[in-house]
């Protein structure tokens, strides 16, 4: 039961913490109510203008009229229309009108509701890929300074989280920034791949508007073209029915799985190592690592990234799904979960980027205790410590050995780790050179931000 006033307190009601506590304002915005409907007028008035360029009796009054209340939403009214028409499209054609009698009988012209609903949806997606990639190739660039800072530092290799052979802190690193390479690819060519749906009709057929134009299919394929043009694509799905294909969404958020995939497994790394007492992420002066007991300095950044990713590789379930079901031409069990997944995709991979371009920009590293790390357990003499349960001597022994004395003065530099880290730094700097720092260029006048969480 609702509190009394709740109505009115932004306390009193469940609000996501998505945005809350945790995504940008650009991306809030994007999968905004004002965002949304705000896309929906100008894309009737795309439709409209491309309809008048081609013959249909509209007006240069009523155009600017729409151009005039493009954003003069009133959400009170829409929202009593939708209540009492039960479509939200023509709740909003309805309060658009209202703010544009002489444009009232055009708005919406030969459209159906996916005209404006699908069109946006690909908008928003488009624009909230353009809003992820800067923000990924600023972690690559910040965690590329990391790697080559630390091309040359050894420390232990891991498999099976078993000690293995030695490794660089840099090389490691790489490994992180080469998926996000393939990231930052996959998310690049999804955005690319959207096209607009366009204007296609209640089942894809173009039907109402090849009415419009009196059968003139050239006039019809001119209009799809123009309002195409006019939302920024380069085009337009052939073949739709009432919706664009739900395979688009799936495409669409594998990638932003894969990237939730990546991520997880780099600050699963970090919290490992921030174990290990090697690296650490970024800690606040004034922050409180436990209640209970405040010595401690738990990674709470990254901590945050593998909670928030767990959520964003699971929504890819929903429009898997989503796409399997939709009989024939369209049925409208998508609507309701699109709502939610989509922009909960976005809003997600967000927020586990900006916070992952924090940590990348504050990582601590113990060089001293690494090496002496790699000194003792890269040297083990794993028969002595397994077979018959005794300490580590293995280079007591050598020193004792007369054997070896011809070399004992030499047993310091035989026994320095970089001795055996291969090629390592030589492998980080062909890769940041060659891989990691081309597919930064474009991104270039957009990464000089440092991130700072306000949790």
């Amino acid at each position: 039961m609702a509190a009394p006033g709740a109505e009115a307190d932004p306390f009193g009601s469940y609000r996501s913490p998505l945005v809350s506590r945790y995504a940008s304002p650009e991306m809030g915005f994007n999968f905004s109510e004002r965002r949304k409907f705000g896309t929906w007028r100008r894309l009737w008035l795309y439709l409209a203008q491309a309809e008048k360029s081609l013959g249909l009796p509209i007006t240069d009054e009523q155009i600017q009229e729409m151009e005039a209340n493009l954003d003069n939403i009133d959400f009170k009214m829409a929202a009593e229309e939708e209540k009492r028409l039960r479509h939200d499209v023509m709740a909003h054609v309805h309060t658009f009108a209202h703010c544009c009698p002489k444009a009232a009988a055009i708005i919406h012209l030969g459209a159906t509701s996916c005209y404006v609903g699908d069109n946006t949806d690909l908008i928003v997606l488009r624009d909230g890929f353009n809003l992820l990639l800067p923000k990924l190739a600023t972690v690559i660039s910040r965690l590329a300074d990391f790697a080559e800072q630390y091309a040359d530092l050894p420390t232990l290799g891991f498999t099976h989280y078993q000690p293995a052979q030695l490794t660089t802190v840099g090389k490691r690193c790489c490994l992180w920034i080469q998926d996000l390479c393939m990231d930052l690819r996959n998310l690049e060519r999804a955005r690319d791949d959207l096209r607009f749906r366009g204007v296609k009709g209640t089942t894809g057929t173009q039907a109402s508007f090849l009415q419009l134009f009196e059968g003139d299919h050239d006039k019809v394929e001119e209009l799809d073209r123009l309002v195409t043009v006019k939302a920024g694509f380069k085009q337009a799905y052939l073949i739709t029915g009432q919706t664009y294909s739900r395979k688009v969404d799936v495409e669409v958020l594998s990638v932003l799985a894969s990237l939730g995939a990546s991520i997880h497994k780099i600050c699963t790394d970090i919290r490992l190592l921030a174990n290990l007492k090697e690296i650490e992420e970024p800690f606040e002066t004034d922050q409180i690592g436990s209640s209970a007991m405040p010595y401690k300095r738990n990674p709470m950044r990254s901590e945050r990234c593998c909670s928030l990713a767990r959520h964003l590789m699971t929504l890819v379930l929903n429009p898997l799904h989503t796409a399997s079901v939709q009989w024939f031409e369209r049925t409208l069990d998508d609507s309701a979960n699109r709502r939610v997944c989509l922009a909960e995709a976005f809003l997600t991979a967000d927020i586990i980027l900006s916070t992952l371009q924090n940590i990348s920009e504050g990582l601590v590293v113990y060089p001293k205790d690494c090496h002496e790390k790699i000194r003792i357990l890269s040297q083990q003499a794993a028969a002595v410590v397994k077979q018959e349960g005794g300490d580590n001597d293995l280079i007591a022994r050598v020193c004792a050995d007369s054997y070896f004395s011809p070399i004992q003065g030499q047993l310091e530099s035989l026994l320095e780790p970089t001795s055996f880290t291969g090629r390592a730094s030589q492998q980080v700097a062909r890769f940041l050179k060659e891989e990691a720092r081309p597919v930064l260029i474009p991104y270039q006048s957009k990464m000089g931000v440092k991130m700072e969480l306000a949790l």
